[in-house]
């Protein structure tokens, strides 16, 4: 069979043969035994609905015993024997261009160079996941390629309930992940109801078919490090940034200090994905003796090198062997998928990662033990630099809430509402007042043509813009224009392309509608085929976190989830191409609430009008609520909206003399 007509024929009408555990491949770890004897016999019952009663005898025992392997039912046996890649999108069948669209951007999330654990269908965090099973990825693809621009296909939560009537300019796509009832959202939950088969952790990007591999958090994390040293008054030349996480999202840490030009740390305890990052060019060196990297550390400073190091170990004995060695660390995070602590999200010290993995299966209870005990052991490590003036930052990864939870020395002496903790979030200090308060977030495009040189033409249209913008922006996003600029300059040298053709960068409401805008005129005089627009998650409106994307709100409503909420459904009506809603993230499932959007961009002048009214939308709607919460950043910025767009009408907070209060 063809490529196209596999995709069309969905769930084979005929069993396909066993397919062998690739040890080549990064698996999932297995996850904890959770369900009782009638609970796995309901398992087992939801996943054989997909398939003919005729099958059921032989996938009965084929699905207990992955389930009692793997603690989840992933029906590997009908993985497609297709490359699993993004391909341009003239290669996708089907009536809808928009639909094609999607089809590319799922391949793209499950892609062997983007994906974590790839045959398990999670593209980043340890549990991220695009679908639950293979069955749920087959179906999927054929609505796909059967849908016209009338229907809309429903998924919930990787399952897809079915293409239901629409219009054509209401979404493809409506994707939830992880919905529960807010009682029902605790870890242990997750474990219990995946396993069962009937939800599953979308994260943010992964869950939404927007994961553009490492080059997203590459850009963020490059931003990120550069404002972290500019808030110590320190060129990152010769400076050093410690962290930890080599993984999906992690990965991403040692390309950006490169860019950014320090000298990177990052401890990881996973051999396989140390070596990808490597063989990728992402990190430049491995070091597994402590001595040794304390050397090599020492002579990078003295240069002022720009090099990454990657310690192959737990974090824990380099923030420890650093302070022993009295080593001067400028700024330090975390990125760990502390969101996922009990389940291969973060590693204690002393053991070995094999050792590690056996006891998180068979041993839940001192596993968790372990942790915390290593969380506890971390955050004493770190408290001892940071009095020798490192600048230490909470990477939205839940850091400083897990060791809290573990008992900790993370508190603050005097804690106020919005600042419980010792150290902020990296939102809190950089991101959240000097970009999501001005409505700067991470837009991002993918040329579905796959060919690179539509992606030079659309970098080279998007520097174009934005070095015209920056010649009326007020002073107080001058920076913010700047540091875009270079990055889109260097995008290409910087080679950050892994999978589809896409590209990231920071912009604001103007920004993104001018530069969709003059794609879409390109895209009409066949300049360059099709592009996808879409966002990060993690974005001026898009994410209700407590601890990360709302950490800067102090009018106590960072706990709400009304933002996330209107972003998605307003982006439904506006014009998007398909939408989802989370529960979960980086930060952990019941913890936080994040939706995203996927548009096609395809010459037309029906595009024109859906990219203006929606990116409009997408971005104030967050403006409004941080302005409303009295940032000042989002006061300015929302005022300067309204007098460019008369329909916008927001309510301004009043501000109360401290002194009267």
């Amino acid at each position: 069979m063809t490529f196209q007509e596999q995709i069309q024929q969905g769930i084979p009408h005929q069993l396909p043969q066993p397919k062998s555990y690739d040890t080549n491949i990064n698996h999932a770890p297995k996850r904890k035994e959770i369900l009782g004897e009638e609970e796995k016999k309901l398992a087992l019952k939801n996943a054989l609905r997909y398939f003919d009663p005729e099958f059921h005898a032989v996938l009965i025992p084929e699905f207990k015993q992955e389930l009692d392997d793997y603690g989840r039912i992933y029906m590997y046996r009908f993985r497609p024997d297709y490359e699993m890649k993004a391909r341009p999108i003239t290669d996708y069948p089907g009536k809808s261009e928009q639909a094609k669209a999607i089809m590319l951007m799922i391949q793209n999330n499950l892609d062997y160079a983007v994906a974590q654990h790839p045959h398990e269908l999670i593209t980043y965090g340890g549990n991220g996941a695009v679908f639950s099973n293979w069955a749920q990825y087959l179906l999927t693809m054929k609505y796909l390629s059967e849908m016209s621009d009338e229907q809309t296909l429903v998924m919930y939560s990787g399952h897809p309930m079915g293409l239901f009537p629409s219009h054509k300019d209401a979404p493809r796509v409506v994707v939830t992940n992880g919905m529960m009832i807010p009682n029902y959202s605790k870890p242990d939950d997750w474990e219990k109801f995946n396993a069962l088969g009937v939800t599953q952790y979308g994260q943010m990007t992964a869950g939404s078919y927007m994961y553009i591999g490492p080059q997203g958090i590459v850009h963020g994390t490059t931003i990120t490090v550069l404002n972290a040293f500019r808030k110590i008054n320190k060129e990152p030349k010769g400076g050093l940034f410690v962290t930890s996480g080599l993984g999906g999202m992690s990965g991403a840490q040692p390309k950006a200090g490169n860019i950014a030009g320090c000298v990177t740390v990052c401890a990881e305890v996973n051999p396989k994905i140390t070596k990808i990052r490597h063989d990728q060019k992402w990190v430049n060196e491995i070091h597994e003796n402590l001595d040794e990297l304390v050397k090599r550390v020492r002579e990078a400073q003295q240069n002022k090198e720009t090099v990454s190091l990657a310690y192959l170990g737990n974090i824990v004995e380099v923030w420890e062997k650093f302070d022993q060695e009295d080593l001067r660390i400028d700024i330090g995070s975390d990125q760990t998928s502390l969101h996922n602590p009990w389940a291969g999200g973060y590693y204690p010290v002393g053991q070995s990662f094999e050792e590690s993995n056996a006891m998180m299966a068979e041993d839940p209870e001192l596993f968790k033990e372990k942790v915390q005990e290593t969380l506890r052991r971390h955050a004493a490590a770190i408290n001892k630099h940071t009095k020798k003036g490192t600048y230490f930052f909470d990477y939205g990864n839940a850091f400083l809430l897990e060791a809290s939870r573990a008992g900790a020395d993370v508190m603050a002496d005097n804690p106020t509402l919005g600042r419980e903790f010792k150290y902020p979030s990296y939102v809190q200090d950089i991101m959240g007042p000097m970009c999501f308060d001005y409505g700067f977030g991470p837009f991002r495009w993918v040329c579905t043509s796959g060919n690179p040189e539509d992606l030079q033409k659309t970098d080279d249209i998007a520097c174009a813009i934005l070095e015209g913008m920056i010649k009326n922006s007020p002073e107080e996003i001058q920076q913010q224009m700047k540091d875009n600029i270079q990055w889109i300059k260097g995008a290409q040298e910087n080679k950050l392309v892994v999978g589809s053709q896409a590209r990231i960068l920071y912009a604001d409401a103007e920004g993104r509608m001018k530069i969709a805008e003059a794609f879409n005129k390109a895209i009409k005089n066949g300049e360059i085929g099709p592009v996808v627009l879409g966002r990060d998650h993690h974005d001026v409106s898009g994410t209700d976190s407590p601890y990360r994307e709302t950490s800067n709100i102090y009018d106590g409503s960072r706990f709400t989830a009304d933002m996330a909420i209107h972003n998605v459904i307003g982006d439904s009506f506006r014009g998007a191409t398909w939408v989802s809603i989370h529960n979960g993230g980086g930060v952990g499932w019941g913890e936080v609430i994040n939706g995203g959007f996927g548009m096609l961009l395809d010459g037309s002048d029906d595009a024109d009008r859906r990219l203006k009214s929606m990116l409009f939308w997408d971005v104030n709607n967050g403006i409004s609520r941080r302005s409303w919460a009295r940032n000042e950043g989002a006061i300015f910025a929302i005022k300067r909206a309204m007098e460019v767009e008369p329909n916008l009408k927001v309510t301004l907070p009043n501000l109360v003399d401290e002194n009267l209060l």
